[in-house]
Protein backbone atom coordinates (compact mmCIF):
# COMPACT_ATOMS: atom_id res chain seq x y z
CA UNK A 1 0.00 0.00 0.00
CA UNK A 2 2.43 2.59 0.91
CA UNK A 3 4.98 1.14 -2.36
CA UNK A 4 1.79 2.52 -4.47
CA UNK A 5 1.85 5.91 -2.22
CA UNK A 6 -1.75 5.17 -0.81
CA UNK A 7 -1.73 7.43 2.81
CA UNK A 8 -2.98 4.93 5.29
CA UNK A 9 -5.64 6.25 7.53
CA UNK A 10 -6.81 5.64 11.42
CA UNK A 11 -8.10 2.48 10.86
CA UNK A 12 -5.47 1.35 8.64
CA UNK A 13 -2.82 2.41 11.43
CA UNK A 14 -4.96 0.64 13.89
CA UNK A 15 -5.09 -2.67 11.97
CA UNK A 16 -1.32 -2.79 11.60
CA UNK A 17 -0.50 -1.91 15.47
CA UNK A 18 -2.50 -4.77 16.12
CA UNK A 19 -0.83 -7.14 13.88
CA UNK A 20 2.29 -5.91 15.36
CA UNK A 21 1.58 -6.74 18.95
CA UNK A 22 -0.12 -10.11 18.14
CA UNK A 23 3.76 -10.62 16.51
CA UNK A 24 5.88 -8.78 19.46
CA UNK A 25 7.14 -6.62 16.14
CA UNK A 26 8.01 -3.79 18.19
CA UNK A 27 10.66 -2.15 15.40
CA UNK A 28 8.06 -2.26 12.80
CA UNK A 29 5.37 -0.81 15.44
CA UNK A 30 7.77 1.91 16.21
CA UNK A 31 7.48 2.99 12.57
CA UNK A 32 3.94 2.79 12.24
CA UNK A 33 4.11 5.13 16.03
CA UNK A 34 6.03 7.73 13.46
CA UNK A 35 3.86 7.59 10.58
CA UNK A 36 0.63 8.22 12.98
CA UNK A 37 2.69 11.20 14.32
CA UNK A 38 3.47 12.29 11.05
CA UNK A 39 -0.61 12.03 9.18
CA UNK A 40 -1.55 13.66 12.64
CA UNK A 41 -3.50 10.78 13.93
CA UNK A 42 -1.67 10.02 17.42
CA UNK A 43 -4.96 11.76 18.75
CA UNK A 44 -6.82 8.92 17.37
CA UNK A 45 -8.58 6.63 20.02
CA UNK A 46 -7.86 3.32 18.17
CA UNK A 47 -4.42 4.16 17.10
CA UNK A 48 -3.33 5.48 20.65
CA UNK A 49 -4.66 2.22 22.50
CA UNK A 50 -3.18 0.69 19.79
CA UNK A 51 0.09 1.75 20.84
CA UNK A 52 0.05 1.25 24.22
CA UNK A 53 -1.43 -2.37 23.32
CA UNK A 54 2.02 -2.93 21.28
CA UNK A 55 4.25 -1.23 24.18
CA UNK A 56 2.97 -3.20 27.05
CA UNK A 57 3.08 -6.45 25.35
CA UNK A 58 6.83 -5.70 24.39
CA UNK A 59 7.77 -4.61 27.88
CA UNK A 60 10.63 -6.94 27.76
CA UNK A 61 12.15 -4.68 25.39
CA UNK A 62 12.03 -1.83 27.53
CA UNK A 63 8.72 -0.13 25.57
CA UNK A 64 6.46 -0.08 29.03
CA UNK A 65 7.21 3.96 29.40
CA UNK A 66 6.63 4.15 26.07
CA UNK A 67 3.23 3.15 26.49
CA UNK A 68 2.74 5.09 29.47
CA UNK A 69 3.72 8.08 27.59
CA UNK A 70 1.04 7.38 24.81
CA UNK A 71 -1.78 6.76 27.26
CA UNK A 72 -1.04 9.80 29.36
CA UNK A 73 -0.93 11.98 26.35
CA UNK A 74 -4.40 10.81 24.60
CA UNK A 75 -6.93 13.39 24.71
CA UNK A 76 -9.45 10.86 25.89
CA UNK A 77 -9.81 6.92 27.18
CA UNK A 78 -11.80 4.27 26.88
CA UNK A 79 -12.17 0.92 29.36
CA UNK A 80 -9.93 -0.61 25.91
CA UNK A 81 -6.82 1.23 26.49
CA UNK A 82 -7.15 1.23 30.34
CA UNK A 83 -7.00 -2.37 29.92
CA UNK A 84 -4.54 -2.15 27.11
CA UNK A 85 -2.00 -0.42 30.31
CA UNK A 86 -3.18 -2.49 32.78
CA UNK A 87 -1.62 -5.46 30.64
CA UNK A 88 1.86 -4.32 30.69
CA UNK A 89 1.75 -4.63 34.63
CA UNK A 90 0.83 -8.37 35.38
CA UNK A 91 4.46 -9.96 35.98
CA UNK A 92 6.39 -10.19 38.91
CA UNK A 93 9.00 -6.93 37.85
CA UNK A 94 6.17 -4.39 37.19
CA UNK A 95 2.75 -6.22 39.28
CA UNK A 96 3.56 -3.45 42.47
CA UNK A 97 1.69 -0.65 40.02
CA UNK A 98 -1.14 -2.38 38.87
CA UNK A 99 -3.51 -2.32 41.75
CA UNK A 100 -3.10 1.66 41.42
CA UNK A 101 -3.69 1.65 37.78
CA UNK A 102 -7.36 -0.19 38.42
CA UNK A 103 -8.22 2.25 41.00
CA UNK A 104 -7.54 5.34 39.06
CA UNK A 105 -9.58 3.34 36.50
CA UNK A 106 -12.50 2.82 38.72
CA UNK A 107 -12.32 6.60 40.07
CA UNK A 108 -12.67 7.92 36.55
CA UNK A 109 -15.90 5.94 35.92
CA UNK A 110 -14.71 3.31 33.48
CA UNK A 111 -16.64 -0.37 34.04
CA UNK A 112 -13.64 -2.71 33.51
CA UNK A 113 -14.50 -5.94 31.28
CA UNK A 114 -13.18 -9.25 30.95
CA UNK A 115 -9.84 -8.78 29.70
CA UNK A 116 -9.32 -5.94 32.46
CA UNK A 117 -10.14 -8.01 35.16
CA UNK A 118 -8.43 -11.00 34.05
CA UNK A 119 -5.35 -8.44 33.86
CA UNK A 120 -5.14 -7.53 37.39
CA UNK A 121 -5.77 -11.15 39.18
CA UNK A 122 -3.22 -11.87 36.73
CA UNK A 123 -1.06 -8.90 39.21
CA UNK A 124 -2.71 -10.04 42.34
CA UNK A 125 -1.37 -13.60 41.37
CA UNK A 126 2.25 -12.11 41.12
CA UNK A 127 1.87 -10.05 44.06
CA UNK A 128 0.11 -12.66 46.08
CA UNK A 129 -2.53 -9.86 46.98
CA UNK A 130 -5.57 -11.85 48.02
CA UNK A 131 -6.70 -9.00 50.30
CA UNK A 132 -6.81 -6.64 46.97
CA UNK A 133 -8.08 -9.96 44.71
CA UNK A 134 -10.59 -10.56 46.74
CA UNK A 135 -11.66 -6.70 46.38
CA UNK A 136 -11.38 -7.58 42.52
CA UNK A 137 -13.31 -10.76 43.13
CA UNK A 138 -16.17 -8.30 44.75
CA UNK A 139 -16.40 -6.34 41.47
CA UNK A 140 -16.25 -9.16 39.14
CA UNK A 141 -19.60 -10.49 41.28
CA UNK A 142 -20.97 -6.89 40.43
CA UNK A 143 -20.25 -6.94 37.18
CA UNK A 144 -21.86 -10.16 36.02
CA UNK A 145 -18.46 -11.34 34.88
CA UNK A 146 -17.99 -14.24 37.53
CA UNK A 147 -20.04 -16.68 35.24
CA UNK A 148 -17.13 -16.20 32.73
CA UNK A 149 -14.45 -19.16 32.62
CA UNK A 150 -11.63 -17.27 31.62
CA UNK A 151 -12.11 -15.08 34.61
CA UNK A 152 -12.75 -18.20 37.01
CA UNK A 153 -9.75 -19.33 35.70
CA UNK A 154 -7.81 -16.37 36.43
CA UNK A 155 -9.54 -16.61 39.48
CA UNK A 156 -8.67 -19.86 40.34
CA UNK A 157 -4.84 -19.18 40.17
CA UNK A 158 -5.19 -16.06 42.51
CA UNK A 159 -6.32 -17.60 44.96
CA UNK A 160 -4.04 -20.77 44.25
CA UNK A 161 -0.73 -18.87 44.48
CA UNK A 162 -2.21 -16.53 47.66
CA UNK A 163 -2.32 -19.92 49.85
CA UNK A 164 -6.49 -19.39 50.03
CA UNK A 165 -7.01 -23.04 48.18
CA UNK A 166 -10.53 -22.95 49.79
CA UNK A 167 -11.42 -20.34 47.36
CA UNK A 168 -9.43 -21.74 44.59
CA UNK A 169 -11.66 -24.89 45.08
CA UNK A 170 -15.19 -22.91 45.45
CA UNK A 171 -14.48 -21.19 42.30
CA UNK A 172 -13.01 -24.38 40.43
CA UNK A 173 -15.89 -26.31 41.39
CA UNK A 174 -18.09 -23.89 39.61
CA UNK A 175 -15.84 -24.02 36.17
CA UNK A 176 -17.88 -25.07 33.15
CA UNK A 177 -14.75 -26.36 31.20
CA UNK A 178 -11.63 -27.19 33.02
CA UNK A 179 -8.24 -27.50 31.01
CA UNK A 180 -4.99 -27.80 31.72
CA UNK A 181 -4.04 -25.00 33.11
CA UNK A 182 -6.69 -24.93 35.47
CA UNK A 183 -5.97 -28.34 36.69
CA UNK A 184 -2.59 -27.59 36.79
CA UNK A 185 -3.15 -24.83 39.04
CA UNK A 186 -4.90 -26.86 41.44
CA UNK A 187 -2.32 -29.39 41.58
CA UNK A 188 0.35 -26.87 42.29
CA UNK A 189 -1.78 -24.83 44.98
CA UNK A 190 -2.39 -28.37 46.94
CA UNK A 191 1.00 -29.21 46.64
CA UNK A 192 2.48 -25.46 47.87
CA UNK A 193 -0.04 -25.69 51.16
CA UNK A 194 0.76 -28.96 51.99
CA UNK A 195 -2.08 -31.15 50.93
CA UNK A 196 0.17 -33.47 48.78
CA UNK A 197 -2.50 -36.09 48.77
CA UNK A 198 -5.40 -33.83 47.42
CA UNK A 199 -2.80 -32.60 44.50
CA UNK A 200 -2.46 -36.46 43.92
CA UNK A 201 -6.18 -37.10 43.64
CA UNK A 202 -6.50 -34.50 41.49
CA UNK A 203 -3.68 -35.58 39.08
CA UNK A 204 -5.62 -38.69 38.84
CA UNK A 205 -9.12 -36.99 38.38
CA UNK A 206 -7.75 -34.46 35.36
CA UNK A 207 -6.61 -37.40 33.54
CA UNK A 208 -9.82 -39.55 34.39
CA UNK A 209 -11.63 -36.20 32.94
CA UNK A 210 -9.02 -36.75 29.52
CA UNK A 211 -6.82 -34.21 30.05
CA UNK A 212 -2.97 -35.12 29.42
CA UNK A 213 -0.57 -33.21 31.84
CA UNK A 214 2.17 -31.25 30.16
CA UNK A 215 5.60 -31.14 32.49
CA UNK A 216 4.32 -28.40 34.60
CA UNK A 217 1.82 -30.62 35.94
CA UNK A 218 4.31 -33.15 36.03
CA UNK A 219 6.69 -31.00 38.01
CA UNK A 220 3.85 -30.37 40.53
CA UNK A 221 3.11 -33.42 41.27
CA UNK A 222 7.01 -34.27 41.80
CA UNK A 223 6.32 -31.54 44.34
CA UNK A 224 3.62 -32.87 45.91
CA UNK A 225 5.77 -36.05 46.33
CA UNK A 226 8.68 -34.42 47.75
CA UNK A 227 6.64 -33.03 50.69
CA UNK A 228 5.02 -36.23 51.19
CA UNK A 229 8.19 -38.39 51.00
CA UNK A 230 6.32 -41.01 48.66
CA UNK A 231 9.28 -42.54 46.75
CA UNK A 232 6.97 -44.88 45.36
CA UNK A 233 4.52 -42.06 43.65
CA UNK A 234 8.01 -40.27 42.64
CA UNK A 235 9.14 -43.21 41.06
CA UNK A 236 6.09 -43.84 38.83
CA UNK A 237 5.79 -40.02 38.31
CA UNK A 238 9.37 -40.60 37.07
CA UNK A 239 8.10 -43.52 34.84
CA UNK A 240 5.75 -41.65 33.20
CA UNK A 241 7.89 -38.88 32.47
CA UNK A 242 10.46 -41.26 30.49
CA UNK A 243 7.59 -42.98 28.95
CA UNK A 244 6.06 -39.39 27.62
CA UNK A 245 9.57 -38.37 26.57
CA UNK A 246 10.02 -35.43 29.00
CA UNK A 247 13.50 -35.94 30.70
CA UNK A 248 14.51 -33.37 28.63
CA UNK A 249 13.09 -31.06 30.37
CA UNK A 250 14.93 -28.68 32.72
CA UNK A 251 11.68 -28.04 35.22
CA UNK A 252 10.76 -32.06 35.24
CA UNK A 253 14.02 -32.72 35.53
CA UNK A 254 14.54 -30.54 38.26
CA UNK A 255 11.73 -31.46 40.34
CA UNK A 256 12.68 -35.30 39.81
CA UNK A 257 16.14 -34.23 41.14
CA UNK A 258 14.42 -32.62 44.27
CA UNK A 259 11.77 -35.60 44.99
CA UNK A 260 14.53 -37.65 45.11
CA UNK A 261 16.38 -35.37 47.56
CA UNK A 262 13.74 -35.12 49.60
CA UNK A 263 12.73 -38.89 50.12
CA UNK A 264 16.20 -39.50 51.20
CA UNK A 265 17.15 -41.21 47.86
CA UNK A 266 20.82 -38.94 47.67
CA UNK A 267 22.10 -41.18 45.02
CA UNK A 268 19.16 -41.15 42.84
CA UNK A 269 19.17 -37.29 42.92
CA UNK A 270 22.70 -37.21 42.65
CA UNK A 271 22.01 -39.89 39.19
CA UNK A 272 19.64 -37.92 37.89
CA UNK A 273 21.36 -34.39 38.27
CA UNK A 274 24.44 -35.97 36.24
CA UNK A 275 22.44 -37.19 33.29
CA UNK A 276 20.38 -33.92 32.70
CA UNK A 277 20.75 -33.02 29.50
CA UNK A 278 20.25 -29.40 30.25
CA UNK A 279 20.85 -27.53 33.32
CA UNK A 280 19.87 -24.36 34.41
CA UNK A 281 20.63 -21.76 38.26
CA UNK A 282 17.65 -24.06 39.53
CA UNK A 283 19.03 -27.14 38.42
CA UNK A 284 22.23 -26.28 40.44
CA UNK A 285 20.25 -24.36 43.09
CA UNK A 286 18.37 -27.69 43.43
CA UNK A 287 21.54 -30.25 43.47
CA UNK A 288 23.25 -28.11 46.44
CA UNK A 289 20.19 -28.01 48.14
CA UNK A 290 19.96 -31.85 47.75
CA UNK A 291 23.43 -32.06 49.22
CA UNK A 292 23.08 -29.62 52.14
CA UNK A 293 20.20 -31.35 53.63
CA UNK A 294 21.85 -34.36 53.62
CA UNK A 295 24.91 -32.97 55.80
CA UNK A 296 27.31 -33.77 52.47
CA UNK A 297 28.82 -30.18 53.02
CA UNK A 298 31.68 -31.17 50.50
CA UNK A 299 30.10 -32.16 47.80
CA UNK A 300 27.65 -29.11 48.27
CA UNK A 301 30.76 -26.62 47.92
CA UNK A 302 32.55 -28.56 45.26
CA UNK A 303 28.65 -28.35 43.26
CA UNK A 304 28.22 -24.62 43.73
CA UNK A 305 32.22 -23.79 41.94
CA UNK A 306 31.15 -25.90 39.34
CA UNK A 307 28.13 -23.72 39.36
CA UNK A 308 30.23 -20.50 39.27
CA UNK A 309 32.40 -22.30 36.62
CA UNK A 310 30.11 -23.14 33.99
CA UNK A 311 28.58 -19.50 34.13
CA UNK A 312 25.11 -19.79 35.94
CA UNK A 313 25.02 -16.74 38.76
CA UNK A 314 23.88 -17.52 42.22
CA UNK A 315 21.06 -16.42 43.45
CA UNK A 316 19.26 -16.12 46.95
CA UNK A 317 18.46 -19.44 47.06
CA UNK A 318 21.87 -20.63 46.57
CA UNK A 319 23.50 -18.65 49.27
CA UNK A 320 20.82 -19.74 51.93
CA UNK A 321 22.29 -23.18 51.08
CA UNK A 322 26.14 -22.13 51.06
CA UNK A 323 25.55 -20.88 54.74
CA UNK A 324 23.44 -23.35 55.83
CA UNK A 325 26.59 -25.76 54.79
CA UNK A 326 29.06 -23.68 56.40
CA UNK A 327 27.16 -23.81 59.32
CA UNK A 328 26.41 -27.19 59.92
CA UNK A 329 30.59 -27.89 59.11
CA UNK A 330 31.58 -24.79 61.20
CA UNK A 331 33.35 -23.30 58.76
CA UNK A 332 32.84 -19.64 60.23
CA UNK A 333 35.43 -17.69 58.26
CA UNK A 334 34.57 -19.31 55.13
CA UNK A 335 30.99 -18.57 55.62
CA UNK A 336 31.86 -15.27 56.71
CA UNK A 337 33.33 -14.87 53.12
CA UNK A 338 30.35 -16.21 51.39
CA UNK A 339 27.99 -13.68 52.90
CA UNK A 340 29.66 -10.78 52.25
CA UNK A 341 30.33 -11.90 48.36
CA UNK A 342 26.52 -11.97 48.30
CA UNK A 343 26.11 -8.42 47.95
CA UNK A 344 30.07 -7.39 47.12
CA UNK A 345 30.50 -9.83 44.23
CA UNK A 346 27.09 -10.31 43.12
CA UNK A 347 24.57 -7.58 44.32
CA UNK A 348 22.08 -9.34 45.84
CA UNK A 349 20.91 -7.82 48.65
CA UNK A 350 20.58 -10.11 52.06
CA UNK A 351 17.11 -11.16 53.32
CA UNK A 352 16.60 -12.13 57.43
CA UNK A 353 16.86 -15.55 56.62
CA UNK A 354 20.31 -14.74 55.29
CA UNK A 355 21.03 -12.90 58.01
CA UNK A 356 19.49 -15.37 60.29
CA UNK A 357 22.26 -18.32 58.80
CA UNK A 358 25.64 -15.63 59.89
CA UNK A 359 23.93 -15.89 63.39
CA UNK A 360 23.45 -19.46 63.39
CA UNK A 361 27.11 -20.19 61.79
CA UNK A 362 28.08 -18.04 64.57
CA UNK A 363 25.88 -19.12 67.46
CA UNK A 364 26.90 -23.05 66.64
CA UNK A 365 30.49 -22.00 66.96
CA UNK A 366 29.70 -20.42 70.47
CA UNK A 367 30.55 -16.90 69.50
CA UNK A 368 27.78 -15.62 71.19
CA UNK A 369 30.17 -12.28 71.70
CA UNK A 370 30.25 -11.45 68.22
CA UNK A 371 26.65 -12.79 67.66
CA UNK A 372 24.98 -10.04 69.82
CA UNK A 373 27.50 -7.77 68.32
CA UNK A 374 26.29 -8.62 64.47
CA UNK A 375 22.70 -8.59 65.63
CA UNK A 376 22.88 -5.06 67.38
CA UNK A 377 24.84 -3.86 64.35
CA UNK A 378 23.01 -5.32 61.72
CA UNK A 379 19.48 -4.20 63.57
CA UNK A 380 17.89 -7.57 63.56
CA UNK A 381 16.66 -7.73 67.11
CA UNK A 382 13.13 -7.07 66.36
CA UNK A 383 13.26 -10.53 64.27
CA UNK A 384 11.68 -13.46 65.86
CA UNK A 385 14.00 -16.05 63.53
CA UNK A 386 17.02 -14.31 64.72
CA UNK A 387 16.04 -15.13 67.77
CA UNK A 388 14.61 -18.89 67.53
CA UNK A 389 17.88 -19.04 65.33
CA UNK A 390 19.91 -17.74 68.84
CA UNK A 391 17.82 -19.95 71.30
CA UNK A 392 18.74 -23.10 69.41
CA UNK A 393 22.44 -22.65 69.65
CA UNK A 394 22.16 -21.42 73.56
CA UNK A 395 20.00 -24.94 74.02
CA UNK A 396 23.12 -26.86 72.11
CA UNK A 397 26.00 -24.82 74.25
CA UNK A 398 23.81 -24.87 78.00
CA UNK A 399 24.23 -21.08 77.39
CA UNK A 400 20.92 -19.94 80.19
CA UNK A 401 21.66 -16.39 80.23
CA UNK A 402 21.23 -15.75 76.83
CA UNK A 403 19.60 -18.06 76.26
CA UNK A 404 16.25 -16.63 78.62
CA UNK A 405 17.77 -13.06 77.02
CA UNK A 406 16.57 -14.94 73.84
CA UNK A 407 13.49 -16.73 74.84
CA UNK A 408 12.01 -13.43 76.63
CA UNK A 409 12.66 -11.80 73.21
CA UNK A 410 10.25 -14.35 71.82
CA UNK A 411 7.30 -14.03 74.24
CA UNK A 412 7.16 -10.46 73.15
CA UNK A 413 7.54 -11.01 69.64
CA UNK A 414 5.37 -14.08 68.62
CA UNK A 415 3.90 -14.74 72.38
CA UNK A 416 1.58 -17.96 70.89
CA UNK A 417 4.27 -19.99 69.60
CA UNK A 418 5.72 -22.84 71.30
CA UNK A 419 9.20 -22.90 70.23
CA UNK A 420 10.57 -20.67 72.32
CA UNK A 421 8.55 -22.24 75.28
CA UNK A 422 9.86 -25.59 74.64
CA UNK A 423 13.48 -24.57 74.22
CA UNK A 424 13.94 -22.47 77.15
CA UNK A 425 11.82 -25.41 79.52
CA UNK A 426 14.54 -27.68 78.27
CA UNK A 427 17.81 -25.78 78.47
CA UNK A 428 16.02 -25.31 82.32
CA UNK A 429 15.52 -29.77 82.42
CA UNK A 430 19.00 -30.40 81.39
CA UNK A 431 20.38 -27.91 84.12
CA UNK A 432 18.10 -29.71 86.69
CA UNK A 433 16.04 -26.54 87.34
CA UNK A 434 12.64 -28.17 87.57
CA UNK A 435 10.70 -25.44 89.59
CA UNK A 436 11.68 -23.25 86.48
CA UNK A 437 10.09 -26.07 84.12
CA UNK A 438 7.36 -26.31 85.95
CA UNK A 439 6.65 -22.45 85.68
CA UNK A 440 7.42 -22.13 82.35
CA UNK A 441 4.59 -25.43 81.63
CA UNK A 442 1.68 -22.96 84.00
CA UNK A 443 2.89 -19.81 81.73
CA UNK A 444 2.09 -21.87 78.44
CA UNK A 445 -1.25 -23.37 79.80
CA UNK A 446 -2.30 -19.96 81.09
CA UNK A 447 -1.14 -18.31 77.53
CA UNK A 448 -3.31 -21.42 75.71
CA UNK A 449 -0.17 -22.40 74.14
CA UNK A 450 -0.19 -26.41 73.59
CA UNK A 451 2.93 -28.67 72.59
CA UNK A 452 3.41 -29.90 68.83
CA UNK A 453 3.52 -33.41 69.35
CA UNK A 454 6.37 -34.92 67.92
CA UNK A 455 5.58 -37.65 65.32
CA UNK A 456 7.32 -40.25 62.82
CA UNK A 457 5.85 -41.90 59.94
CA UNK A 458 7.45 -44.66 57.55
CA UNK A 459 6.02 -46.64 54.48
CA UNK A 460 5.49 -50.01 54.49
CA UNK A 461 3.83 -52.28 51.89
CA UNK A 462 2.62 -48.82 49.99
CA UNK A 463 1.02 -47.62 53.05
CA UNK A 464 2.27 -44.65 55.48
CA UNK A 465 2.47 -45.87 58.99
CA UNK A 466 2.64 -43.08 61.63
CA UNK A 467 3.65 -42.79 65.11
CA UNK A 468 3.39 -40.46 68.22
CA UNK A 469 5.98 -41.13 71.54
CA UNK A 470 4.95 -44.17 73.65
CA UNK A 471 2.25 -44.78 70.76
CA UNK A 472 0.06 -48.30 71.65
CA UNK A 473 -2.49 -47.76 68.75
CA UNK A 474 -0.72 -49.86 65.60
CA UNK A 475 -2.50 -53.06 65.12
CA UNK A 476 1.35 -54.43 65.21
CA UNK A 477 2.14 -52.79 68.71
CA UNK A 478 3.04 -56.37 70.53
CA UNK A 479 5.63 -57.25 67.35
CA UNK A 480 7.28 -53.77 67.63
CA UNK A 481 7.80 -53.51 70.86
CA UNK A 482 9.27 -57.12 70.97
CA UNK A 483 11.56 -56.25 67.98
CA UNK A 484 12.53 -53.01 70.29
CA UNK A 485 13.15 -55.20 73.51
CA UNK A 486 15.31 -57.65 71.49
CA UNK A 487 17.33 -54.42 70.15
CA UNK A 488 17.39 -52.96 73.23
CA UNK A 489 19.33 -56.40 74.85
CA UNK A 490 21.40 -56.45 71.54
CA UNK A 491 22.86 -52.72 71.88
CA UNK A 492 23.69 -53.26 75.57
CA UNK A 493 26.16 -56.30 74.78
CA UNK A 494 27.68 -53.49 71.94
CA UNK A 495 27.91 -50.85 74.66
CA UNK A 496 25.39 -48.99 74.41
CA UNK A 497 24.65 -46.39 77.18
CA UNK A 498 20.76 -44.49 77.45
CA UNK A 499 21.59 -40.68 77.62
CA UNK A 500 18.73 -40.06 79.95
CA UNK A 501 19.60 -36.55 80.35
CA UNK A 502 17.85 -36.32 77.18
CA UNK A 503 14.43 -37.30 78.93
CA UNK A 504 13.61 -33.39 80.28
CA UNK A 505 10.82 -34.95 82.72
CA UNK A 506 11.59 -35.23 86.20
CA UNK A 507 11.13 -39.18 86.85
CA UNK A 508 13.33 -41.97 88.36
CA UNK A 509 16.24 -43.00 85.99
CA UNK A 510 14.14 -46.30 84.87
CA UNK A 511 11.34 -44.45 83.55
CA UNK A 512 13.31 -42.43 81.43
CA UNK A 513 14.87 -45.24 79.84
CA UNK A 514 11.94 -46.79 79.00
CA UNK A 515 10.51 -43.53 77.99
CA UNK A 516 13.33 -43.37 75.53
CA UNK A 517 12.85 -46.73 73.96
CA UNK A 518 8.96 -45.64 73.04
CA UNK A 519 9.94 -42.64 71.05
CA UNK A 520 8.15 -42.49 67.58
CA UNK A 521 11.20 -42.86 65.43
CA UNK A 522 12.18 -46.06 67.42
CA UNK A 523 8.55 -47.16 66.91
CA UNK A 524 8.81 -46.48 63.26
CA UNK A 525 11.87 -48.31 62.95
CA UNK A 526 10.84 -51.67 64.44
CA UNK A 527 7.84 -51.86 62.04
CA UNK A 528 9.96 -51.55 59.49
CA UNK A 529 12.27 -54.47 60.82
CA UNK A 530 9.48 -56.56 60.88
CA UNK A 531 8.09 -56.17 57.85
CA UNK A 532 10.81 -54.27 55.35
CA UNK A 533 12.65 -56.50 52.77
CA UNK A 534 16.05 -57.59 54.24
CA UNK A 535 18.77 -55.58 52.53
CA UNK A 536 16.20 -52.34 51.52
CA UNK A 537 17.15 -49.03 53.04
CA UNK A 538 14.75 -48.27 55.68
CA UNK A 539 13.32 -44.49 55.25
CA UNK A 540 11.77 -42.81 58.55
CA UNK A 541 10.34 -39.22 59.06
CA UNK A 542 10.01 -36.81 61.52
CA UNK A 543 8.35 -33.54 62.14
CA UNK A 544 10.83 -32.17 64.90
CA UNK A 545 14.69 -32.63 65.75
CA UNK A 546 16.32 -36.60 66.58
CA UNK A 547 17.54 -36.41 70.29
CA UNK A 548 21.00 -37.02 70.85
CA UNK A 549 19.85 -40.36 72.11
CA UNK A 550 17.87 -41.88 69.42
CA UNK A 551 20.70 -40.69 66.91
CA UNK A 552 23.03 -42.67 68.89
CA UNK A 553 20.57 -45.63 69.36
CA UNK A 554 20.30 -45.72 65.44
CA UNK A 555 24.27 -45.54 64.61
CA UNK A 556 24.59 -48.62 66.50
CA UNK A 557 21.60 -50.58 65.34
CA UNK A 558 22.46 -49.72 61.86
CA UNK A 559 26.14 -51.66 62.72
CA UNK A 560 24.38 -54.31 64.68
CA UNK A 561 21.31 -55.18 61.68
CA UNK A 562 23.50 -54.03 58.93
CA UNK A 563 20.81 -51.82 57.48
CA UNK A 564 21.01 -48.68 56.52
CA UNK A 565 18.64 -46.29 58.45
CA UNK A 566 17.70 -42.91 56.66
CA UNK A 567 15.85 -40.21 58.88
CA UNK A 568 14.21 -37.54 57.84
CA UNK A 569 13.48 -35.50 60.87
CA UNK A 570 12.80 -31.04 60.46
CA UNK A 571 16.27 -30.23 59.90
CA UNK A 572 17.78 -32.36 57.62
CA UNK A 573 18.56 -36.20 56.79
CA UNK A 574 20.66 -38.49 58.65
CA UNK A 575 21.91 -41.18 57.00
CA UNK A 576 22.72 -44.01 59.43
CA UNK A 577 25.49 -47.07 57.70
CA UNK A 578 27.25 -49.64 60.08
CA UNK A 579 27.60 -47.25 63.09
CA UNK A 580 28.48 -43.81 62.09
CA UNK A 581 26.03 -40.73 60.81
CA UNK A 582 26.35 -38.71 57.67
CA UNK A 583 25.85 -35.49 59.45
CA UNK A 584 29.07 -36.78 61.90
CA UNK A 585 26.97 -35.88 64.41
CA UNK A 586 26.60 -32.55 64.15
CA UNK A 587 22.90 -30.95 63.60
Amino acid sequence: MRNEDVRPNEYVLATTLKACSLSLDVELGRQVHAEAVKAGLLTDLFVASGLVDLYAKCKEHGQLQDGIQVFNSMPEQDTASWSYLLSGFCDSNTCEEAPRIFYQMLVEGFNPNMYTFIDILRSCSSLSDVHFGRQVHTHIIKNCNDSNDFVRTALIDMYAKGRCIEDAVAVFNRLVDRDLFTWTTMIDGYAKTNQPEMALKHFVDMQSEGVKPNEFTIASCLNACSHMATLEGGQQLHSMVVKAGHTGDIIVATAITDMYGKCGCLEDAEANFKYMVLRDAVSWNTIIAVYAYHSQGENALQAYRMMIEKGFLPDEATFLSILSVCSNMGLVEEGKKHFESMSKVYGITPTLEHYACVVNILSRAGQFDEVEAFIKEQKLSTHALIWETVLGACKLHGNLDLGETAARKLFELQPKEDSAYIFLSNIFASKGRWDDVQKIRVLMSEEGIKKEPGCSWVGVDGQVHVFVSQDGSHPKTEQIYAKLQDLKQRLSFSGYIPKTENVLHNISSREKIEHLWHHSERLALGLALISASPGMPIRIFKNLRICEDCHEVMKVISYVTSREIVIRDFKRFHHFKLGSCSCQDSW
